[in-house]
């Protein structure tokens, strides 16, 4: 795709316009775009001046569940493709980024940690008589991927029932996994230039299956982190109980640590229940935690999306993509009413109403993403789609390879990548911000979104909106003072596109609020959009159209716009009522993997198969509490 030498005016015209908020862009040139990937200087700026983009949720073949699927690369690996080195895959293909990442956190299963690679080698200690370990093993050795897949599928099954060997529940395999691990991180760190964070899943599936797992992610090198062992599920279950692993890792290290919850839409209802995990009534102390503790959530990765489902925003257009709403992990199929606990905009808004009865809101939570890739693969990208298990890399057939028990691999996404606003690409800047939810999530393209939040913004703040923002509102992640009399909250809103993807559609402000009888309310809003189309009657706005061709899986930047800048002041705001806002933004339709790996290997998808998406980013809201 060639970009003209008027729009890389236009685009360096708009770097200059929003001052710092374009510097992700370091020279668009005739039939190419390049992007800033740090230079190796650590420069604590006064504002966090730039979007880093990486991945909280990569699997190695550490991991048992990778491994046992086949995959054999480990955290070295994985760190060498997310700074964009060439490395020889799973199946034996050379694979690259197009672009590195700015940092990733390698979140190895804690669960099993260490025991695969001693299963792979048939150690005797490990497998000894069992029967399941000596399949596990011949599976191992196997070419078969059908035998590896029905292996790995029975090794879930046990860990939900409580039922893995015992010598896989064993901590001690995990203290030299571990301590590897956390060296590699540390040898691979490079502050400025790229970030490699430490960090483990706490895998929890309770109650048959249901998916409450937790990315735990340090501050902290291995200095620190060397001197605690992971939690395992196999300890405890109960999300308080890794609150506590976390609060005693701050005392007994100094260190820091925040927990990151999974998508979830395949938690049967469990994600985002209003009790404790035990189902004893929710306190304020457990609200408090929570909140302290869980700043972000996962919304979108390999299993589809959480931010929201169409049947609680029937009026919201785009809440029909990637559903997963079948069932739990184990295939156990979800009961009226489990939906409403599972996704992000609802907990959103039933937070709201929690901190009026509880004093505190449990569900305070930002935007995050990833992949959950269980090949050390961090590929968000559909063009250059690796898959998400060793079994189902680049091939003619992977597309109708069985995924779990109620999913084909077709229905997996390539998504998706966070971007987070720090002051510097280090451990400390980065967790930081995580912290305070200056992040915004995206289903893999590296679009880049500012948000902020206050009671004086005017169009002229445009103009630098990036100072206008952090010196007289608040970014996303943040709180709204109470509003002075006469005044509504008005939002700076600004989006420009991946500079090497697609135009973006439009801008939306989601608002959600409850009001005095503590009922939950919901509206989208349309902000700024590409082109001359204007809303109808019901507030709808047109679609932008569609360019894609799936016999060539190509598309054309001929529709669209490459940023959207806007002023959006909230229209029903109620001083006295809690709200939340958050941004959601859409790219142009685009193919997605299937569309590419139909060309590619010239077989085509299954009827069922999604082929053409727009794909998006969310930032992490803004709340607004009364006084």
């Amino acid at each position: 795709m060639r970009i003209s030498s008027a729009v890389a005016v236009l685009l360096l015209g708009s770097t200059l316009l929003l001052g710092s908020f374009g510097r992700t862009i370091q020279a668009i040139a005739e039939g190419q775009v390049k992007q800033v990937t740090g230079s190796g200087e650590v420069k604590d700026t006064a504002y966090p001046d730039r979007a880093y983009f990486g991945d909280t949720h990569v699997h190695t073949g550490w991991s048992a569940d990778a491994g046992i699927d086949g995959a054999i690369l480990g955290p070295e690996d994985a760190f060498r493709f997310a700074r964009g080195d060439e490395v020889t895959s799973n199946s034996g293909q050379k694979a690259k980024l197009n672009r590195a990442l700015d940092w990733m956190v390698i979140t190895d299963h804690s669960d099993g940690m260490g025991t695969i690679s001693e299963i792979r080698s048939g150690n005797p200690e490990m497998i000894g008589n069992d029967e399941f370990l000596k399949r596990m093993n011949a599976a191992l050795k196997s070419s078969d991927a059908n035998l590896r897949n029905k292996v790995m599928l029975e090794a879930v099954d046990l860990q939900v029932a409580q039922q893995l060997p015992k010598a896989m529940t064993d901590p001690k395999w995990m203290v030299s996994a571990w301590k590897r691990t956390i060296e590699i991180a540390d040898r691979y760190n490079e502050p400025g230039k790229f970030t490699a964070m430490i960090g483990y899943e706490w895998t929890v599936n309770a109650d048959d299956g249901n998916n409450l797992h937790r990315n735990v992610v340090l501050r902290d090198g291995a200095d620190k982190a060397g001197q605690v062992l992971p939690l395992t599920s196999f300890e405890t279950q109960d999300p308080e109980g890794l609150w506590k692993w976390m609060a005693d890792y701050e005392a007994k290290t100094g260190g820091k640590a925040l927990a990151i919850p999974h998508n979830g839409n395949l938690s049967n209802g469990r994600m985002f229940e209003e009790t404790r995990f035990d189902r004893s009534p929710m306190t304020r102390e457990y609200a408090s935690a929570r909140q302290r503790w869980e700043p972000l959530v996962e919304l979108t990765q390999m299993k589809g999306q959480s931010e929201s489902h169409p049947s609680l925003s029937p009026n919201d257009e785009f809440a029909n993509w990637d559903l997963w709403d079948r069932g739990n992990l184990n295939g156990v199929l979800k009961e009226p009413g489990m939906v409403r606990t599972e996704y992000w905009r609802e907990a959103l808004k039933s937070g709201l109403r929690l901190q009026g009865t509880l004093g505190a809101n449990p569900f305070k939570i930002g935007a995050n993403a990833g992949t959950d890739t269980h090949t050390a693969l961090s590929a968000a990208e559909e063009n250059n789609y690796w898959g998400k298990l060793a079994s189902i890399e680049p091939s003619a057939d992977r597309m109708t390879r069985p995924f779990n028990k109620q999913f084909l691999s077709f229905d997996t996404t390539a998504a998706g990548y966070m971007g987070v606003w720090a002051k510097a690409n280090t451990r400390e800047a980065l967790w930081d911000a995580m912290q305070r939810r200056e992040t915004f999530a995206t289903t893999g393209p590296r679009m880049t979104v500012r948000f902020f939040g206050g009671y004086d913004f005017a169009a002229a703040d445009l103009g630098n909106l990036v100072r206008a923002g952090y010196t007289r509102g608040v970014p996303m992640g943040g709180d709204l003072k109470p509003a002075p009399a006469g005044k509504a909250p008005t939002f700076l809103v600004a989006a420009m596109k991946d500079p090497q993807g697609a135009n973006l559609d439009r801008v939306q402000v989601i608002k959600g609020w409850v009001d005095a009888r503590g009922q939950t309310h919901e509206q989208v809003y349309e902000v700024k959009w590409a082109g001359a189309r204007k809303p109808g009657a019901n507030g709808k706005l047109p679609a932008v159209g569609n360019t894609v061709n799936l016999k060539t899986a190509t598309y054309s930047n001929s529709i669209g716009a490459a940023e959207l800048v806007g002023l959006w002041r909230d229209p029903g705001f109620d001083p006295k009522q809690r709200a939340v806002y958050y941004v959601r933004v859409l790219e142009i339709p685009t193919p997605r993997w299937t569309a590419y790996d139909q060309v590619r290997f010239k077989v085509p998808a299954p009827a069922e198969a999604q082929l053409i998406h727009q794909e998006r980013a969310f930032t992490s809201p803004i709340w607004y509490t009364p006084s």
